[in-house]
């Protein structure tokens, strides 16, 4: 990401009322380092020295207790840029990552990034020692098919660790479905969130309650958990992170 567009970013996120700054451990960076708040939310609660987010933070405060010698694990992590795919290069045994691009064939590159679909993904049977993701599954049409493969790449005891939205509640509401014929089908107003890749936003299929524990379970997985960070972060911007055990 060059300079305007991380400036077009930080722009977009900052409330002025909500800006503050604090001195903090960063799990990614592993030591103390400003972090400055752009607004009432945890995508814009950003360590200054590495950029990532109070989620990217979360997820890696986790790992680090549930993965403590990650430098011998291989890794697929579900994005090619970013502060965690910073983290683990260099830091891990191997590191797959991917996008998705609708107009590309899974396993594919454009421009040098190899395109996944989680759905079908073209990697063989336990490919993995830890998968990773940061807000995905959410704008997966098929959370299922995504979460079964995720289970099928794994190796025996792998991990699966990652972040999506939780609303807080018992279930998780539907919002949208891809019918088989490709139609879109709205089952609720749209809603979209903001995507790295496309200014346009993505669509989210679904808002996720506490049941999906239940759905890893059902895609094959031993134990699904949702986990709190034991890192403090300023503010209380600290995001639950799901764990499922192959």
């Amino acid at each position: 990401m060059n300079a305007l567009k991380i400036l077009e970013t930080i722009a977009g996120m900052v409330s002025w009322r909500e800006l503050r700054v604090a001195v903090a451990y960063c799990p990614v960076c592993g030591c103390r380092r400003p972090l400055v708040k752009l607004a009432a939310n945890e995508m814009a609660v950003r360590c200054v020295s590495c950029r990532a987010s109070a989620v990217t933070m979360s997820v890696v405060s986790v790992l680090n207790k549930v993965a403590p010698k990650i430098g011998t694990l291989d890794v697929y992590e579900l994005s090619t840029r970013g502060p965690l795919f910073h983290y683990f290069k260099g830091r891990v045994g191997t590191l797959t990552c991917s996008e998705y691009f609708a107009d590309v064939v899974p396993g594919d590159f454009q421009n040098g990034v190899q395109c996944q679909d989680v759905q079908r993904l073209s990697f063989p049977d336990a490919s993995y020692d830890l998968c990773t993701s940061t807000e995905v599954f959410e704008h997966v049409p098929d959370d299922a098919k995504g979460f079964s493969e995720m289970h099928r790449v794994l190796r025996p005891n792998g991990l699966l660790v990652f972040t999506v939205p939780l609303t807080g509640e018992k279930k998780t509401v539907e919002r949208a479905e891809l019918h088989p014929d490709g139609e879109l089908h709205h089952l609720l107003p749209p809603e979209y969130h903001g995507d790295p890749i496309s200014n346009s936003g993505i669509l989210a299929f679904r808002n996720y309650g506490r049941d999906i524990t239940e759905r890893l379970i059902i895609a094959g997985f031993s134990k699904a958990e949702i986990v709190m960070p034991e890192d403090e972060m300023p503010w209380g911007f600290v995001r639950p992170v799901i764990i499922a055990h192959r």
